[in-house]
């Protein structure tokens, strides 16, 4: 980037290269919203799982030792989704702009699958 004299104005170009580079508050805030919105819409998906897991042990369907191994898992879909969402500045809206990509896609990531862990093959 050049120096510039503060009196000197800017061109058309380099005005609109700012305004792409340096959104304004207001669009940060609405990027933050979104992707907060996102992120707590997934954190109720991936709840319902430990609900149905507890639902089940009550009814006896699983032990605890296997609620314990689906509260795992949670625990490690919750860490991949926060590791997707959270960001500053340019990051944040990198994530919303690569959420907006994969909707666009149909391809939004299924965090509960994201957290399996893969089984070697034989």
């Amino acid at each position: 980037m050049s120096y510039r004299p503060a009196t000197m104005p800017m061109s058309d170009h380099e005005r609109t290269a700012q305004s792409r580079s340096a959104p304004s508050k207001a669009q940060r805030r609405a990027v933050r919203a979104a992707v907060g919105s996102y992120h707590e819409a997934e954190l109720g998906k991936l709840i319902e799982h430990v609900r149905d897991g507890l639902a089940r042990y009550d009814a006896g369907e699983i032990d605890a030792f296997e609620l314990d191994e689906l509260i795992h898992h949670y625990k490690r879909a919750t860490q991949k989704l926060w590791s997707f969402c959270t960001g500053s500045g340019g990051q944040i809206e990198m994530v919303a702009r690569t959420l907006e990509w994969l909707r666009e896609q149909g391809e939004l990531p299924d965090w509960w699958e994201q957290a399996t862990p893969r089984r070697p093959r034989d």
